[in-house]
């Protein structure tokens, strides 16, 4: 049986992208060396990894022609409106900034982390 079990984020700054995750998931360090981080959630097991990559460049979001695309992005569940604000807030006080587009109506938010990776609070059923 396969399970996906960790997403790794590539960064020139590990100690920034992992203090902003660590901080917004309170998911501990579970693996350390140089070049490569992982945290890991407590309730289910699922991992980020943060990966040191010298020539980094942030992806740009929305898409755009000609610019660097995003490989992928991490959706977050919360389960109401009021979590969606209070999630949000605390992720921009870690550092995140609410991207200038939006296509979720009400149903989710799109920011982008400190390294640039976009990434969405969801409501979930």
């Amino acid at each position: 049986m396969l399970g996906l079990k960790t997403v790794v984020l590539e960064c020139k700054d590990i100690p920034q992208l992992l203090d902003f995750y660590s901080q917004l998931l309170k998911w501990p360090v579970v693996y350390k060396e140089e070049t490569f981080v992982r945290i890991q959630s407590g309730d289910t097991g699922m991992c980020i990894g943060f990966q040191y990559a010298e020539d980094y460049i942030p992806p740009v979001w929305p898409s755009q022609v000609g610019k660097q695309q995003m490989m992928c992005h991490l959706d977050f569940g919360v389960t109401d409106k009021n979590e969606l604000e209070a999630a949000t807030k605390k992720a921009v006080q870690l550092g995140a900034k609410i991207a200038d587009e939006q296509f979720g109506e009400d149903e989710w938010i799109t920011l982008i982390d400190p390294a640039g990776h976009p990434f969405c609070f969801v409501l979930w059923d």
